[in-house]
This record gives structure tokens, sequence and C-alpha cells, in this order.
């Protein structure tokens, strides 16, 4: 096992308490979980404040969607990889997010099995799709 310190250290954007609760279960046992967000805004602040390794975040947020959060983020510099956990499965949406520099999207009722390989692989500088969002065939 892994030291502590040596944990990849991840920030989280999600404006649903449940799936905010589920998500950060999740990771906080592969990562070190810095801190969360509910909104576009403050998901700005953390990053600004935590210089986190990876964020991964919701696409649809109050204040400042995900894909725009994560844009800007980006152009800020305190973070090189960001992750999308979204619900929804559009291609004009999915094309958004990497068009923005979002290295992964995974879709939310795969987080289980997907976002933290979705994780390592971003910090790797590659790039994660959902395996149903690669494979489901879109109108």
């Amino acid at each position: 096992m892994e030291a502590e310190n040596s944990k990849l250290r991840v920030l989280l954007a999600e404006d649903n308490s449940s799936v905010l609760q589920e998500t950060r279960n999740l990771l906080r046992r592969e990562f070190d979980l810095v801190a969360t967000a509910e909104n576009g805004l403050h998901l700005i602040d953390a990053a600004k404040e935590f210089k986190p390794d990876i964020v991964v975040t919701d696409i649809n947020m109050p204040e400042l969607n995900g894909i725009e959060a994560g844009r800007r983020i980006l152009a800020l510099g305190c973070c090189k990889n960001i992750v999308a956990l979204s619900a929804t499965n559009s291609p004009e949406i999915v094309r958004l997010a990497f068009e923005a520099g979002i290295r992964g999207y995974v879709l939310k009722e795969d987080a289980g099995e997907e976002l933290i390989s979705a994780i390592y692989a971003a910090a790797r500088g590659k790039v994660f799709l959902s395996s149903r969002v690669a494979t489901e065939p879109h109108a």
C-alpha cells in the first residue's frame, strides 16, 4: 500500500449530496481527497487553494457548469488534469468536454467501475472515455 503522501490529490465537485457522498466514499479508498465543491464557482476557488493533481467534476452544476469551470481551471494552471462525471451520454456534451481540455469522461452510473481508472489515466496524460459512451450508438 502506498504511503498517504504519495497518493494522487483529488478535488471533487458534485451538487447532488447523495452522489457526492457515494463518490467521496469511492475516492477516499484510493486517493487523497483534498476538498469537495457544490458548484462551479466554488470548484474554481478550491482548485486555486488546493492545487490538486486531478479535478473530478460533475458536468451539470449550479453557478457554473463543470465544462466551463474545467476550462477556467486549466487556463489558471492550478490543475492540469480534469475528469468529468456526468449523467448524460450526449455526443455534443462529450465533444464540448474534450474541446475544453477535459481528459476523462465517466458516466455516473459507471463511476464504481470506471472512475478510478479514469483518474489514473488522466494523471498519466491519457484520455479516458466511459466504455458505454465509446460503444453506444448515437443518433
